[in-house]
């Protein structure tokens, strides 16, 4: 189990570096913003460019981004049941989430949508609007986004397997910790 669990601690570093990504772009997201609109109202100019620059940035912060959420335990769940659960039965129901829901969706549309990428980057595409960007770099991050996805379910899993067999804290670096949200 200890090399699968280093293999899991490689990963979370991973996702953790990738994250950062993530959280760069939405500062700059805000920044071009701003810039973009107080261009726009100050000196009547604005660009199609800015725009699409904005939208990648959105891109890059959900996809890049919500490997790290998966890590840190805070992604979204259905919670029909599973706040009243003991402890190791939440960890069941994440190792079959993680099987049969998590890791086959996430493999999926990696799989589906690095042909999207792929054409992209041939064809040379870029924006049908005026100043338009090339559209290949957005597209590639969809791939790579669900493949760290499924990276961090691979991680998630191994912990919560050695979790269940007995594998201690100091061991484990799982966040499992479940806090029903407030309404």
């Amino acid at each position: 189990m200890g090399g699968l669990l280093g293999v899991s601690h490689a990963i979370d570093v991973l996702n953790r570096m990738v994250s950062r990504l993530a959280v760069w772009a939405v500062l700059i997201s805000c920044l071009v913003s701003a810039g973009n609109a107080g261009v726009r109202y100050l000196l009547s100019y604005s660009s199609n460019a800015w725009l699409e620059v904005q939208w990648y940035l959105f891109t890059v912060i959900v996809m890049l981004g919500a490997a790290y959420t998966l890590h840190r335990n805070e992604h979204v769940r259905v919670d029909l049941v599973y706040g009243n659960l003991s402890p190791r039965a939440r960890l069941w129901v994440d190792v079959g989430g993680l099987i049969f829901f998590l890791g086959p969706a996430m493999a999926l549309l990696a799989w589906m949508t690095w042909p999207f990428f792929l054409d992209s980057l041939l064809r040379h595409e870029t924006s049908s609007n005026a100043g338009g960007l090339l559209r290949w770099p957005v597209k590639l991050i969809l791939p790579v986004g669900f493949a760290l996805i499924f990276l961090q379910g691979v991680s998630e899993l191994i912990k919560r397997v050695a979790a269940l067999c007995g594998a201690g804290a100091e061991e484990v670096e799982l966040v499992a910790e479940y806090a029903r949200p407030e309404q």
